[in-house]
C-alpha cells in the first residue's frame, strides 16, 4: 500500500512501524516537544504532498495532533484506539506497539480537516445523548470515537472533532444509536 503524503508520527519506532505496514514518507515530531523547525516541515509537506498525522493515542500524542492542526491547517488524521497501541506485555502504548492490520485500517479510514467547519451537532445535542455529564459519557465517547474513527476526545474534543471533521447529523445518530443499542445487550 503506497501512500502519497507524509506521515507525522512522534518517532523513531512508530517510523519503523509504518514502513512495514506501508510505503510511505514520515515526519518525527521526536516527542510533544515539537518545535517551530519541525512544525514549518510539517506545512511545507502539508503544501507539496499532504501530511497525515497518526500519533499515539494519549495525552501527548493528542497535544502533537492539537499543536499541529493550530498551525497547520488541513491535515488528514488517521487514529488508532488504545487496545490496538498497548505493547504486547503491558508496559507502553504508541504507534509502534500497534498490528501492521490496525495502521493500515487507521490510514484506510482517514479523517479530513476542513478549514471552514460548519457545527451540524450542537452541544446541547452532546449532553442530552448523556456524551457530556453521566456516569457513562467516557464510555459512550470512546465508543463513539471508534466508530466515527475520530479517536477517544473528552467533551469539549468531541464536539471540537465533529465539527473539524464534518461529521453529519446523520453519521452521528447512526454511531449514537449503535453505541446505545450495545449497551443494553
Amino acid at each position: 500500500m503506497k501512500i502519497k503524503e507524509i506521515i507525522v508520527v512522534e518517532g523513531k519506532d512508530d517510523t519503523v512501524k509504518i514502513k512495514h505496514a506501508v510505503d510511505a514518507d514520515t515526519i518525527e515530531t521526536n516527542g510533544s516537544a515539537i518545535n517551530k523547525a519541525t512544525l514549518e516541515q510539517i506545512r511545507l509537506a502539508q503544501e507539496t504532498r499532504g501530511v497525515i498525522v497518526l500519533t499515539d493515542p494519549d495525552y501527548p500524542g493528542e497535544r502533537i495532533r492539537r499543536i499541529i492542526s493550530e498551525n497547520v491547517p488541513g491535515c488528514k488524521h488517521a487514529f488508532l484506539q488504545k487496545g490496538q497501541a498497548i505493547a504486547k506485555k503491558g508496559r507502553g502504548l504508541g504507534v509502534e506497539h500497534a498490528s501492521v492490520a490496525d495502521i493500515r485500517a487507521a490510514l484506510e479510514g482517514l479523517r479530513e480537516e476542513m478549514s471552514e467547519p460548519v457545527e451540524q451537532i450542537k452541544w446541547q445535542d452532546l449532553v442530552q445523548a448523556g456524551l457530556i455529564g453521566g456516569t457513562q459519557a467516557k464510555s459512550r465517547r470512546e465508543r463513539l470515537g471508534v466508530l466515527l474513527k475520530i479517536g477517544y476526545t473528552n467533551g469539549k474534543q468531541l464536539h471540537k472533532r465533529l465539527k473539524m471533521f464534518q461529521i453529519t447529523k446523520q453519521q452521528y445518530e447512526q454511531a449514537l444509536q449503535q453505541v446505545l443499542q450495545e449497551e443494553h445487550v
